[in-house]
């Protein structure tokens, strides 16, 4: 963050926060916010040598079996979610799903080694690396929301040289997928005028159903409703159009699922929005963007930032 701001540091949270000052005494302040954390596990008891475990966050248990997870010891451990092979299972259960407390962590050691190396509530992550698919497609864990905050880094890079009525925060936080309280924290010591939450959103995919969803390579996601602040979404549309980015419009009625619904009740009240980046594969170790729409989605929050701030656009 350093290079493309003034100032960066690691708050009490382990939120990262950084800040370009735009130079004018009493300015107000933009936020942007992505988090940084990820779904995963968390160990709760060793079995001859084997781990059990609880989910942390939104985990699918159907896609455990065989996964390749990293046990986040000193040093990390790899280790495998157990499975028994085809030939030992009865044709129905083929078919079920095996409930988490019945699964285990094989990590290849004895129950003595494994309970030295592994405290109980250690966590632990897919072990996945990213790969680019064909046609800018990219492909791994963690890209909700870590893509997220590339985002925001790639829109302090579109405005290192342009000058700015805001003070622009960004805000790398934790905890939102058990809690939002890295959010809520970051936002509180920012103390901003605006925020926009920036997180992602589930883009159409085989199978998917006929309810509406983003397209993969259609842009940012501009979310309207009653939780977003309207002159922020009417100034997110018209930025778009008049630049050309694609984009769409995302109907929130309700909650967000973003941080964007906690940060807006910070202190006194603060003026936010959402937009969100198409992903397909939500909270599976094979997450799926288009690099296209982080390059749209930062050129609207750069777009978005400029001006800002002494335009009397407050209602």
């Amino acid at each position: 963050m350093r290079p493309l701001l003034d100032e960066a540091n690691v708050d009490r949270f382990g939120n990262a926060v950084g800040v370009r000052l735009c130079g004018k005494p009493g300015a107000p302040r933009l936020l942007l916010d992505a988090h940084l954390d990820e779904v995963g596990l968390m160990v709760t008891g060793i079995e001859e040598g084997f781990l059990r475990f609880r989910t942390v966050g939104g985990v699918d248990p159907r896609m455990l079996p065989d996964r390749e997870l990293t046990v986040l010891t000193d040093p990390p451990l790899f280790g495998v979610v157990a499975c028994l092979p085809p030939h030992v299972l009865k044709a129905g259960d083929m078919r079920k799903s095996v409930p988490v407390p019945e699964l285990r962590v094989d990590i290849g050691l004895t129950q003595e080694q494994a309970e030295q190396a592994v405290p109980i509530g250690t966590p632990m992550v897919y072990r996945e690396e990213p790969v680019l698919l064909r046609n800018g497609r990219f492909s791994g864990k963690s890209m909700d929301d870590r893509a997220c905050f590339t985002v925001l880094l790639r829109t302090a890079e579109l405005l290192r040289d342009k000058p700015l009525d805001v003070d622009l925060y960004l805000l790398g936080s934790t905890r939102e997928e058990v809690s939002g309280a890295g959010a809520k924290v970051g936002t509180y010591g920012i103390h901003p005028d605006f925020c926009v939450a920036v997180d992602v959103t589930h883009a159409k995919a085989p199978d998917t159903g006929s309810g509406r969803q983003a397209k993969l390579g259609g842009g940012p996601q501009i979310g309207m409703g009653p939780n977003m602040t309207r002159w922020m979404t009417r100034r997110m549309l018209e930025k778009a159009r008049e630049l050309g980015i694609p984009h769409d419009v995302e109907v929130m009625e309700g909650h967000t699922g973003t941080n964007g619904w906690h940060m807006q009740t910070v202190r006194e009240g603060i003026a936010t929005s959402v937009v969100s980046l198409p992903l397909r594969y939500m909270h599976s170790p094979v997450e799926t963007l288009a690099l296209e729409d982080l390059e749209s989605t930062a050129a609207l929050l750069a777009a978005f930032a400029q001006g800002l701030g002494k335009e009397a656009e407050r209602t």
